[in-house]
C-alpha cells in the first residue's frame, strides 16, 4: 500500500533529518537590490541572527540542436539568512522565494506556527500578487542502530513499493550496491509528490562518510498553480496531510513501533 489513512503519529525517534517549507512568487525585483530591513525588524526577535549572501545561478544555455550555442552567465541572486538564536531554525529570502528549513523538526504544528510570523510580514511588507509554487519537503533518515533494530531487514520495515527487489528471497540486502526508488505522483488536481527511497551513506558536511547504512526517504510536495497569498497556510496543510499518507504507508508496523509513538 502505498497510501495509509492511519493517522500521523508524533514518534519519541522521529526520523526527520531536514523539513523545509518554501514559496515561490513573481520576480520581486526590490528584495535583490535593498536590504529588507523592515523585515528584518519585524522578525528579528525570533530571528536574530543575519547574514547575506551572493548567490551565482547556473549558466543558461541557449541555441541547443543549433551550430550556434551560446552560454549565458546569470545575474547573482541576493540571498538573505535570516537565523534563530540557537541556529535551529533558518529562514532564507530572495527575490524569488521565502522558505523556512529547520534540523530540529518539533512536529507540524509548530512548524506552521514558526512561519506564521515572517509569512505575514513578508506579505504585508512586499504584497506578492499570488506564489506560484507551495512546496513542503521531509527529509527523513532512518537508523537501524538508533533505532534498535540492527536485526531487521530494510524490506521488513518498509513497504514493498519501496523495497522492490528486496523483498525477494534470493536477494541478499549488502549485495545490492544500489536499491533506489524514485517517484513522481500525483496526489490530486494541483498537488504532486516527488519521492526518493532507499538506502544508502550519509555524507557529512566534513566529507566524512557515515559507515552506518541508512535508509532515506526524501518527501518533496508541491502545489502548483497560482495559490492567492491568503490560501498559503490551507495549501501548506494539505501538502502536510498528502505527507502524512505517504509516510503512514511507506512504514511497517516493526519500524512504527521501534519509533515509539507517543501516547495520546
Amino acid at each position: 500500500m502505498l497510501f495509509s489513512d492511519r493517522p500521523r503519529a508524533h514518534y519519541q525517534n522521529a526520523p526527520a533529518h531536514e523539513v523545509i517549507c518554501q514559496l515561490r512568487f513573481p520576480t520581486i525585483l526590490t528584495i535583490n537590490n535593498v536590504e529588507p530591513a523592515d523585515f528584518q525588524e519585524a522578525i528579528r526577535e525570533e530571528f536574530p541572527q543575519y547574514a547575506r549572501r551572493q548567490d551565482v545561478p547556473a549558466p543558461r544555455l541557449s541555441g541547443l540542436g543549433g551550430p550556434n550555442v551560446q552560454v549565458e552567465r546569470q545575474p547573482p541572486v541576493t540571498n538573505y539568512h535570516f537565523l534563530s538564536a540557537d541556529g535551529a531554525w533558518k529562514l532564507n529570502l530572495t527575490k524569488d522565494f521565502i522558505a523556512l528549513s529547520t534540523l530540529r523538526y518539533p512536529g507540524w504544528g509548530a512548524f506552521a506556527r514558526q512561519l506564521d510570523k515572517p509569512l505575514a510580514a513578508f506579505i504585508q511588507l512586499y504584497k506578492p500578487a499570488y506564489f506560484q509554487r507551495v512546496g513542503l519537503r521531509y527529509v527523513n533518515i532512518f537508523s537501524r542502530q538508533r533505532l534498535g533494530l540492527e536485526g531487521a531487514s530494510w524490506a521488513e520495515l518498509f513497504a514493498p513499493a519501496y523495497t522492490g527487489p528486496l523483498q525477494e528471497p534470493d536477494v541478499r540486502e549488502e549485495d545490492c550496491l544500489n536499491c533506489g526508488c524514485d517517484l513522481l505522483l500525483k496526489l490530486d488536481s494541483s498537488c504532486q509528490a516527488k519521492i526518493h527511497a532507499g538506502p544508502g551513506r550519509i555524507q557529512s558536511k566534513g566529507g566524512a562518510q557515515d559507515p552506518e547504512v541508512k535508509f532515506i526517504l526524501d518527501l518533496d510536495l508541491s502545489m502548483s498553480g497560482n495559490t492567492p497569498c491568503t490560501l498559503a497556510a490551507a495549501g501548506l496543510e494539505t501538502l502536510h496531510g498528502h505527507g502524512t499518507r505517504i509516510f503512514e504507508g511507506a512504514v511497517t508496523d516493526t519500524l512504527r513501533q521501534a519509533m515509539e509513538p507517543a501516547k495520546r
